[in-house]
């Protein structure tokens, strides 16, 4: 297997690739993500856009399966950010931790349960700057919920979003917020949500951070950091994992 290379050393494979030719090669990846993942979509079960925001902050340091068996027992005892706000913690920390690092967890649901019901009338808000005041909830979080729970399009730059970000010359940043703003650049505003859906199908199911299939990837012609793993399709497919991951 080829050794990982730094994200300026795979870039510089492409030093020669214009801006115009990024732009249109980063477009042409994401349709082709498209053809290849039609029914990509948030993977973490929500109905409302309070679960939504809970699971989402839950998620973190633990798989959305993990957090798909969790969630039904904590919001059939709490639904509303009423509910959880008042709740003893113990009782939500119990609960929490098959998910990990529970007791941190529980302090993040039960303070933006607490903001909500205090500073929102216990209603998620729908805008970014108002959404990441609360505790718990970053960037990555707040577009989580934007795009998913109220359609407005966000970038979602998890490990995977990032790993992939850079390995098809993107962006060279490691940054979470310069990657978010370096791919909002390449890809329409409208694609947003679903790229990231895309490159977080992509990544879990191919483009695995220690042995990428590339022999079976889609992208591989378009991708400069092709043959970091087998290019091999027989021996390829061997690493390919369908999921679901929910």
């Amino acid at each position: 297997m080829a050794t990982e290379a730094s994200p300026k050393a795979r870039a510089r494979k492409w030093k020669d690739e214009s801006r115009l030719a990024l732009v249109r090669r980063a477009r042409r990846m994401n349709r082709v993500l498209a053809e290849t993942y039609p029914d990509a979509h948030c993977e973490l079960n929500f109905g409302t856009p309070f679960e939504l925001l809970v699971a989402t902050v839950l998620s973190a340091q633990t798989t959305d399966m993990r957090v798909n068996l969790t969630t039904p027992l904590l919001f059939s005892k709490y639904p509303t950010p009423e509910d959880l706000a008042a709740a003893d913690p113990e009782d939500v920390e119990a609960i929490l931790k098959p998910t990990g690092f529970f007791r941190a967890k529980t302090k993040s649901v039960m303070g933006l349960s607490a903001a909500l019901r205090d500073q929102f009338g216990g209603e998620v808000p729908g805008r970014l700057e108002d959404l990441v005041k609360l505790p718990g909830v970053g960037r990555k979080t707040a577009n989580v919920v934007l795009g998913n729970a109220f359609d407005v399009p966000g970038i979602t730059v998890d490990t995977h979003f990032g790993r992939l970000a850079r390995r098809f010359a993107w962006t060279t940043e490691d940054d979470p917020v310069k990657v978010e703003q370096e791919i909002g650049e390449l890809i329409p505003r409208k694609d947003w949500t679903m790229l990231s859906h895309r490159l977080i199908w992509h990544g879990r199911r191919i483009c695995h951070a220690r042995r990428p299939a590339c022999g079976a990837c889609p992208l591989a012609r378009l991708c400069p950091s092709f043959g970091e793993g087998p290019t091999d399709e027989e021996t390829a497919r061997k690493l390919v994992k369908p999921g679901p991951f929910s």
